[in-house]
């Protein structure tokens, strides 16, 4: 822990928080204000697309490598200019009035979401080069943790206040928040290597491409990068469902219990699978932590078979959301060691949108494969879609302990 537990690891926890707090702000908490404000189901319905920026914002992670904000160096530039709009876009939103002035607060929305998934692809960057290798897997479990305190803030708590103090204060209560960032970013420390900037917008587009698939084994990396967490991914996407409609847990029940203590679990298992990655190293973690993820759906398994029963429920709950907590630090880690430091910004933001293939194409295939073939059999065959991951990660031992190597040096 005084090994890794140091100013550079502080300050990506700190900017953890300040790129999850925006997502509820345009999000969950927006659609809440929009409801009590009377407005009709299909302009709500219409409002989800102003979260598009935060699935699109590879396209312009380019500028961000290419050009430099003449203050703070190349990544915190970025960072400290994304995170002042955001204030001003947050204070515009808590002034504006879904009654009278909608579509400038749908305007408002799309300016939040666009300029904090900027946001993110700067602390993205900054994050896997500030980070040391061995700190890495710890740094990727504290970002994690901030970023869900984060949207329990401007998600669960400003819903709250909105009771008692109006959603005009509470906008501007998270506006205020946002500082907090401000401070971590002024005070953290540059990276040892930021990279040379590319030398041109042609370079910036066409560099990370071609320098990534100029290594060998680039096309195994993708396919690992899209399986790894596939079985997760499948188990994920219909676990609410399951417990309510498949084993009759109650609407309140599951929402105590799946959403808040996993939430907790997944928050000390990135903390705990970052901590274990400083001694396990980035492949003996991530293969570890992906036969706990594969594992973890056979409890959801038993629990089909067992039917309603409260101490497993809270064992598979907690487990599941442990062992993806320990998978998602390996893995981001994973992703920081990949990127060469000239294109940090677009090789990450193409590498996590890879990643999330697995998340938004199985939602369809899920809900087919359990009417097919029950719940029991789904979650079986869960375990099974983990395994190609597994496989194939042993399959590339040497090339990911090469990355490993290559990441310590920074």
């Amino acid at each position: 822990m005084k090994e890794i537990l140091n100013r550079r690891v502080v300050t990506v926890l700190i900017l953890g928080f300040s790129s999850g707090l925006p997502l509820a702000l345009s999000g969950g908490t927006l659609q809440a204000w929009l409801t009590v404000e009377g407005v009709d189901i299909k302009t709500i319905g219409l409002f989800s697309l102003v979260g598009l920026p935060y699935t699109l914002k590879f396209l312009w992670s380019p500028l961000m490598d290419r050009f430099v904000i003449p203050i703070l160096g190349r990544r915190r530039g970025w960072i400290l200019l994304c995170q002042l709009g955001l204030i001003g876009i947050i204070l515009g939103m808590s002034i504006s009035s879904p009654q009278n002035a909608l579509w400038l607060l749908a305007f408002l929305a799309f300016c939040l979401t666009f300029v904090s998934a900027s946001q993110d692809v700067a602390i993205d960057a900054y994050r896997t080069e500030v980070l040391k290798g061995r700190e890495r897997g710890f740094g990727a479990g504290v970002s994690v943790t901030g970023y869900r305190i984060a949207m329990l803030v401007s998600g669960a708590l400003a819903l709250i206040l909105s009771e008692y103090l109006g959603w005009r204060a509470t906008y501007m209560l998270m506006a205020l928040l946002m500082s907090v960032g401000v401070m971590a970013v002024w005070l953290g420390p540059e990276p040892d290597d930021s990279g040379m900037p590319p030398a041109s917008i042609q370079e910036a587009v066409s560099g990370p491409f071609t320098e990534f698939f100029s290594r060998s084994g680039a096309w195994a990396l993708l396919a690992l990068i899209v399986l790894y967490k596939l079985g997760d991914a499948f188990a994920g996407s219909l676990t609410t469902t399951f417990l309510i409609r498949g084993v009759h847990f109650s609407v309140g029940e599951v929402g105590a219990i799946n959403k808040g203590m996993g939430l907790a679990s997944t928050i000390i298992g990135a903390l705990f699978g970052g901590i274990l990655m400083a001694r396990l190293r980035l492949y003996n973690s991530l293969l570890i932590f992906g036969i706990l993820q594969a594992v973890s759906n056979l409890s959801f398994m038993v629990l089909a078979l067992v039917g309603k029963n409260y101490p497993l429920m809270i064992f598979t709950i907690a487990f599941e959301n442990l062992s993806g907590g320990m998978g998602t630090a390996a893995f981001v880690s994973f992703l920081m060691a990949l990127c060469n430091h000239r294109f940090t910004a677009t090789q990450f933001a193409l590498l996590s949108a890879f990643a999330s293939l697995g998340r938004v194409l199985v939602g369809p295939l899920s809900g087919i494969l359990v009417d097919g073939m029950g719940w029991t059999a789904f979650f079986f065959s869960t375990f099974i879609f983990a395994l190609p991951g597994l496989i194939l990660l042993r399959v590339m031992k040497l090339a990911v302990k090469a990355y490993e190597k290559e990441g310590n040096k920074n």
